[in-house]
């Protein structure tokens, strides 16, 4: 039977035309394997600290001036300023900068050098869904007395290229900031209270020393009762970055961003618009081909009707019938999946050299993501293209 249906098969077979579905769905396939591949290798360096491909956040905080300090204007922001900042087209979010109400010191010292300090600081607190390091250790344990603090990448760089490189201390990388020792002590309301301070992260995106919000909230009623914690700065994620209402607004109420955060954002949008039009143009192209693909299919079945009904008609069955093309349209769509991996594996190896040069941390990661991919879409054009033959043959 199978002999017998590939015989008449090659009768009308437009090499043609099987020629042109193979070279566009191998193309298509290529471009969304290859975008999709690129994508999960570099995305491990754009989303450490406050990278650009992160959510789009801006920091927000109240234009200072002498005339203003002259007059009285405050430079914290009120509930209704918040809540007008919430409001905006523009806003997904909006999370305030909980200021400690009491005065914070601290002595560290590092483990067998004999160097000592001591300072004065202050600690901040943000939600933990604005945080951008790992919280699987934000937590305060009170009564052990054990603090976990977050401080800003550059203080770290600060400390290894400005302080320690000028009195030939030891350089600290962020692993190996566990030996650090560190009292921290709170006052006020007449009370003083002594905690160990452990880092456990650092921050790009947010520029202060952070502790849990709930162990802020608690500290500042026990030792600064009665006062209220007004935030002076606010950390606002944005849908679009590019959105002109935005500086318009910010401009309006007098408002600044730290870090030129608007530039950054526009930088990650464009980035991501790029990387979204690549899927969709490759997809697009995988659509036509199957489309294409369908169409030859088409045009055999039309072109055998006759023979093909008198097959039916002898008492085969239209699934034996249609097995030769499902079989046809299997196989092509496997090679032409094959050959875009191999092309994929070979673009992977020159643009990841490429990348390494810049940044030599990132690690080596599995094709994983391109294969999975590539499997899913030769499951669905399967599915797809055993239906519609089926579908066709049976109309007969």
């Amino acid at each position: 039977m199978n002999k017998l249906v590939w015989k008449l098969l090659r009768q009308h077979i437009s090499p043609g035309q099987l020629t042109g579905f193979f070279f566009a769905n191998l193309l298509g396939m290529a471009i969304v394997l290859l975008g999709i591949q690129a994508y999960c290798d570099i995305h491990p360096v754009f989303t450490r600290g406050d990278s650009f491909l992160k959510k789009d956040y801006l920091i927000a905080t109240k234009e200072v001036s002498t005339l203003g300090n002259l007059l009285g204007n405050s430079t914290t922001f009120s509930t209704d300023e918040i809540s007008d900042l919430q409001k905006q087209a523009f806003t997904q979010k909006v999370g305030c900068f909980t200021p400690a109400l009491f005065d914070v010191s601290a002595s560290m010292g590092l483990e067998n050098t004999g160097i000592h300090l001591s300072t004065e600081m202050f600690f901040e607190a943000v939600p933990d869904e604005f945080i951008d390091t790992d919280l699987s250790q934000w937590h305060a344990d009170e009564a052990g007395g054990d603090l976990p603090i977050i401080i800003p990448r550059n203080y770290l760089n600060l400390y290894n290229f400005g302080f320690a490189q000028s009195r030939g201390l030891p350089k600290l990388s962020e692993g190996l900031t566990g030996i650090l020792r560190m009292n921290v002590t709170l006052r006020g309301n007449g009370r003083s209270e002594t905690y160990r301070g452990h880092i456990v992260g650092f921050s790009n995106r947010l520029n202060t020393i952070l502790v849990p919000q709930a162990f802020l909230e608690a500290a500042n009623r026990r030792l600064a009762p009665g006062s209220q914690a007004h935030p002076s700065r606010l950390i606002v994620e944005v849908k679009n970055p590019t959105d002109s209402r935005i500086a318009t607004y910010f401009e309006q109420h007098h408002y600044q961003t730290e870090s030129n955060g608007l530039d950054d954002g526009k930088a990650g949008y464009f980035l991501r618009l790029l990387t979204g039009i690549v899927l969709a143009v490759g997809t697009v192209i995988c659509l036509l081909s199957f489309y294409l693909l369908s169409l030859s299919i088409f045009l055999l079945v039309q072109k055998n009707a006759s023979k093909l009904e008198n097959l039916l008609l002898l008492g085969y069955s239209p699934s034996q019938v249609a097995l030769p093309y499902q079989l046809l349209a299997a196989g092509l769509n496997a090679v032409s999946l094959l050959a875009a991996i191999g092309c994929v594996a070979g673009l992977r190896t020159v643009y990841m050299d490429s990348v390494r040069l810049i940044f030599p941390q990132l690690e080596n990661s599995a094709m994983l993501p391109c294969l999975l991919t590539g499997a899913l879409l030769f499951v669905l054009t399967a599915v797809l293209d055993t239906w519609l033959i089926r579908r066709k043959v049976r109309r007969l």
